[in-house]
């Protein structure tokens, strides 16, 4: 992965907002800082029945949040640092959102206030976030805490990883793949994925849920098959080009083509989505 990991600040107030953005990139992130919710949605904080299309977000998503968990999946952040006193923000609804999302809810939220207000607290733990701490502690222990909670990838542990072999239920689930029986590829690649201690087992994780995308391609599920496509994402993005003699690279690429198609075609045309588009898993090498 050649771009830094990123960071993105909901902080209005400039002392703080420079404080993150220092300690960030000291430690290797990139930061994105939203100061006010007009930066993401216009109307942010007003009541919306906006519907945000499915493309983004795999299900019906209205109001705030909607649009700030679209960016996020294009953004794929390793934290998220919240300013509870940020008036210009609504993050309990976009709080509640991200963490609602199939593709966001696992990003971490390190949000931060007064100390003395406990009642802040617990709306904040309430809706989602991770941990809560007080403004003193983020300043004085800021880059302990961005290494606590970030979710960054170990990039030399998965490359070394990535360097083994297929086990033989990864092996036998990717036959089931490849001869488009996706419910029983999906069921070994599972196995595979539980049995795995290394972090090269995420590889099993993305193509079980690419098996299930296609799986529901082929039983008419529109929705179902976009919010797989979503979810995926967050498996295979961060996998280097080959892993265990799968052409990563490929599978992402053909996963893409693929959600581009049933996009494209809407819910209403499914019946006539092109099969020859679900391309099986390629092996760069002999597992």
């Amino acid at each position: 992965m050649s771009e830094l990991p990123l960071i993105v600040a909901l902080i209005s107030d400039l002392f703080f907002s420079v404080q993150v953005e220092n300690a960030a990139r000291a430690l290797g992130y990139r930061v994105q800082r939203i100061e006010r919710g007009s930066e993401i949605e216009p109307d942010a904080g007003a009541p919306t029945d906006r519907e945000w299309p499915a493309a983004f977000l795999g299900e019906t998503l209205t109001g705030p949040g909607a649009a700030l968990v679209a960016r996020l999946i294009e953004w794929h952040p390793v934290l998220i640092i919240l300013d509870l006193s940020s008036p210009s923000i609504p993050w309990p609804e976009w709080i509640a959102a991200v963490k609602a999302g199939p593709a966001t809810r696992r990003i971490p939220v390190l949000a931060f206030g007064p100390h003395t207000d406990l009642d802040l607290r617990a709306r904040a733990l309430d809706v989602g976030c991770d941990a809560v701490i007080a403004r003193s502690r983020l300043v004085t222990a800021l880059p302990e805490l961005i290494e606590q909670y970030a979710r960054r990838l170990d990039e030399a542990g998965l490359a070394a990883d990535c360097g083994g072999e297929l086990s033989a239920l990864a092996v036998k689930g990717i036959a089931l793949f490849n001869a488009q029986s996706y419910f029983e590829a999906h069921e070994e690649l599972e196995l595979a994925w539980g049995e795995d201690q290394g972090p090269g087992r995420e590889l099993y994780r993305g193509m079980l849920q690419v098996a299930v995308a296609y799986l529901q391609i082929t039983r008419g599920n529109y929705r179902g098959a976009l919010k797989m496509f979503l979810r995926l994402r967050q498996w295979l993005d961060p996998m280097p080009a080959t892993c265990r003699g799968v052409d990563v690279a490929q599978l992402r690429q053909d996963a893409l083509a693929a959600r581009a198609a049933l996009e494209a075609l809407g819910p209403d045309h499914l019946a006539d989505f092109d099969r020859q588009l679900l391309q099986p898993v390629k092996l760069t090498a002999h597992p």
